[in-house]
Order: structure tokens, then C-alpha cells, then sequence
């Protein structure tokens, strides 16, 4: 399930045994090899996966895992991809081959994900909530290709980056396709609140990447510009994809200010612990190179805490790297941000960031899917991977 949903990738969720894992990489990349294949439409796409995927759980089921929460929307999230294969339809040639690949890169999901988890703990079944879904895909979709053009990023998920293999004007201007493809979807909800939400999200995060690149290798940025920048960037469409679940259901402005703050306090988390990962993880488990941030003169919460920690030398080694984008010294700036504590300091304020996204659930009704919810917020507590 969570390979089909395209959420399980040993980045959010704790690692399996490591032979397992060996195995389902394996069988997911053999399945995966119909990408290269353009006559291959995105429905087939996502129907040879899922063949590919009932073939390897055959021999091996997964274990410690939030499949229970992702069991509960299986089907919804089946029926997302269908939505997404058949609103990726173009008559540009290459809208479609940039759109397959896009498709075929798998990804987590996980906005997509929540907007179905919480309509399904608010009671609401209508099928809006598939379009939906669709269109916070969409969005994230679109901001990826243009993040990765202006960070000159070279590796996303695993492979090469729309960019690098396309050219940075094609995946400029499919992200725009994405973009106005997603506002043609919100008017299907028939209801303004739902474009409100959503205009007013893509506004935030536009102005959120601005925001960063703004503070691109200014090693003096502190704390409060740091998360206004990824509740900006990053939370505002987890927020979006919540709040947009109590609004199709027509629920009292309590349950919809939950349902925004346990999106809000999600997203902070799993962006907080994203960054921890570029200074803690594994390039291969990762799917993306070690060290982006600092390369791209980034100054996020571990570099923040180590240069309030570290000693007047370490401050200066931190900062020179983040003003020039040094990369000769990240093995030097690792072992900082570990000595300092900077890491566990940063696990503890994305920690603190999960608690206040489970404390929002408290007006939420009781059942499976507010459970599910929980349970996803309390995993970043223990995340390594």
C-alpha cells in the first residue's frame, strides 16, 4: 500500500530489515522501468505499478509502518491517481513526456494524503475530495520543478532532476502548466472558500521561496526567519490540504481551525526534520545529494543552533561555508553540528512542532482516521531516516 501510494520511501517512515529493504528497492526499480518507455500513458503508468507492486508484497509484508493509517485510504488514493493521469493530458508533446516522467518518479504523497485522512475523520465522502487532492499534487508538483531551476538541484527522489534532464525552460513551463491546470480543478469544487484557501496558499509560497532566496548565504538569519520561511514555503500547503478537507464537509470554524493547525504544525515538522537530514542522513535513502542546503548557501535550524553553540572558530567555519557555498567543508561543518547538539536540538523543535499538530486533534471526532492522523504526527518524534 504505501509503495503504491507513493509514500513509502525510507525517508518517512522507520527502516524495515535491511534485507527486505534490499529487496523492495530491487523489485521497485525493475518495476519502475517502464518510465523510459514515452508511448506509455500515465493511466498505464499507474496501472503497471500497481501490477509490479501486488508481485513483491507477495513474498514480504511490512512491518512497523504507518500502513494502518494509509490502509484506511487505499482505494482514495487510487482513485487521486486516476484524477492526476487523466488531468496530465495534453496535446503539447512535451507537457505529456515531462508530466509521465513526473508521474513515474513516485513521491510521497503526503499532502495529497492528509487532505483524504482528514475528510475521512470529519465524516465527509464526496468525491471532490479526490479533485482535491489532485490539485495540492498539482501545486507541490509544480513548486518542486521551479524549486529545483532556481536551486540548480541535480538529483530529486532518486534520479535526476526534471531539469537536468529536460532543460530548465520546459520544466519552468510545465510547472506553470501544473499551476493553471490545478486553478481550472479548484473551479470544479463550486465553492469559493475552496479557491480562497488554495489561491492564498500558492500566493504564501511564492513568497516563501522568495523569502529563502532572499536569505540565500546570510549566515546571520535567526530562528524566527528560518520558520518563516518553511511555514511559508512548505506547512502552508500541508495547512491548505487539511483546512480544505473541513471545508468540503461544512464544518464549524473550530473544526477547520483544527484541521489548518494540525496541517501548519505537521508540515513545520517534517520540513524541520528534512533539514536535520541533510547534516544526518544517507544520500541513497535520501534520494537526493548531501550537503544541497549548504551548497545552495542555505542557513536552516541545525547550522543556526550549531553557530549559537558551537566556539568562535566553528561559528566562523559554519559561516564562511554558508556565505561562498563552500562545500570543502562539510565533513568539517557535520562533525560541528553533532559536537554542538545541534542535531538533537533541532529533532526537539521538530518534536515540539508534532505534540502541537497532535494537540490539534483534540476536536476532531475519535475513530480510525483521527487515530491515523496521530500516528503520523507521533513517527516524526522517532524518525532517523
Amino acid at each position: 500500500i504505501l509503495f503504491a501510494t507513493g509514500f513509502y520511501d525510507r525517508v518517512h517512515v522507520r527502516p524495515l530489515d535491511k534485507n527486505l529493504c534490499g529487496y523492495l528497492r530491487t523489485n521497485f526499480r525493475r518495476a519502475k522501468n517502464y518510465s523510459s518507455d514515452s508511448a506509455i500513458s500515465p493511466i498505464s503508468i499507474i496501472l503497471k505499478r500497481s501490477k509490479a507492486i501486488s508481485s513483491i508484497f507477495n513474498h514480504h509484508a511490512l512491518s512497523n509502518t504507518p500502513s494502518h493509517a494509509l490502509a484506511l485510504i487505499a482505494a482514495d488514493m487510487a482513485e487521486v491517481d486516476k484524477v492526476i493521469a487523466q488531468r496530465l493530458n495534453s496535446g503539447v508533446p512535451l507537457v505529456g513526456t515531462v508530466s509521465q516522467y513526473i508521474i513515474s518518479a513516485g513521491g510521497k504523497r503526503i499532502r495529497p494524503a492528509l487532505l483524504l485522512l482528514m475528510a475521512g475523520a470529519i465524516g465527509y465522502r464526496g468525491t471532490q475530495r479526490h479533485n482535491l487532492a489532485a490539485v495540492v499534487e498539482f501545486i507541490h508538483t509544480a513548486t518542486l520543478l521551479h524549486d529545483d531551476v532556481v536551486d540548480e538541484s541535480t538529483l530529486r527522489r532518486g534520479r535526476p532532476t526534471a531539469n537536468e534532464s529536460f532543460g530548465n525552460p520546459a520544466s519552468v513551463l510545465v510547472g506553470d502548466f501544473l499551476y493553471s491546470r490545478a486553478f481550472q480543478m479548484m473551479v470544479d469544487a463550486g465553492e469559493m472558500r475552496v479557491m480562497e484557501v488554495l489561491a492564498e496558499a500558492t500566493n504564501v509560497i511564492a513568497e516563501g521561496e522568495v523569502l529563502q532566496l532572499m536569505n540565500m548565504h546570510d549566515a546571520s538569519l535567526d530562528e524566527a526567519g528560518y520558520l518563516r520561511v518553511i511555514r511559508s514555503k512548505t506547512a502552508k500547503l500541508f495547512e491548505a490540504s487539511t483546512r480544505l478537507a473541513a471545508i468540503l464537509a461544512q464544518s464549524p470554524t473550530v473544526i477547520e481551525s483544527a484541521c489548518a493547525e494540525y496541517g501548519q504544525a505537521l508540515g513545520t515538522a517534517f520540513q524541520v526534520i528534512d533539514d536535520v537530514l541533510d547534516y544526518d542522513g544517507d544520500a541513497v535513502e535520501l534520494g537526493k545529494n548531501l550537503g544541497d542546503d549548504l551548497r545552495e548557501g542555505k542557513n536552516t535550524l541545525p547550522l543556526i543552533i550549531a553557530m549559537q553553540r558551537g566556539t568562535s572558530e566553528q561559528r566562523q567555519v559554519i559561516q564562511n561555508a554558508i556565505e561562498n557555498g563552500e562545500m570543502n567543508a562539510l565533513t568539517d561543518i557535520v562533525e560541528i553540528v553533532r559536537s554542538t547538539g545541534a542535531l538533537e536540538a533541532t529533532r526537539a523543535a521538530a518534536s515540539a512542532e508534532a505534540e502541537r499538530a497532535i494537540a490539534a486533534l483534540a476536536p476532531i471526532p475519535a475513530g480510525p482516521y483521527r487515530e491515523a492522523l496521530h500516528d503520523l504526527a507521533a513517527q516524526l518524534l522517532h524518525r532517523r531516516h
